[in-house]
């Protein structure tokens, strides 16, 4: 994502009863969540994905080569990734977040990353937070 210019944090909770991959803050503000699968049971199981669109701009699947993509939604975007690197392959149709729900999840990146930050940092923090 730094090749867009976008920074990450991983299992971000953005309401009670979900938890995203990955969520993306870009330089302008824009949010974009994440979802990484690594099989079709994988995806096909996963129940709560739907509710993760109202909490960003664009939403991608980020798969490896050999995933069935065809199984995804078309109205998503798609990264697809191995080890080294990824490529989006079809950007995720852009549904911009209200102002108030943009505050509220760029004050949730910040608080995250800031406890992952602080947790690395003193590890008797993570046994707190958890």
């Amino acid at each position: 994502m730094l090749s867009f210019d976008f920074v990450t944090v991983e299992e971000l909770v953005p309401t009670l009863g979900l938890r995203v991959d990955v969520m993306a803050l870009g330089p302008k503000g824009e949010v974009w969540i994440i979802e990484c699968k690594s099989s079709r049971v994988d995806f096909t199981s996963d129940r709560k994905w739907q509710g993760y669109l109202e909490w960003c701009d664009r939403y991608f699947w980020a798969v490896d080569e050999a995933f069935p993509s065809d199984l995804l939604p078309d109205d998503t975007g798609l990264i697809i990734a191995d080890a080294y690197d990824a490529e989006i392959i079809r950007m995720g149709p852009e549904t911009k977040l209200a102002p108030a729900r943009r505050k509220v999840m760029t004050q949730k990146f910040a608080r995250h990353a800031a406890l992952r930050h602080h947790a690395a940092r003193d590890p008797d923090l993570a046994l707190v937070w958890g």
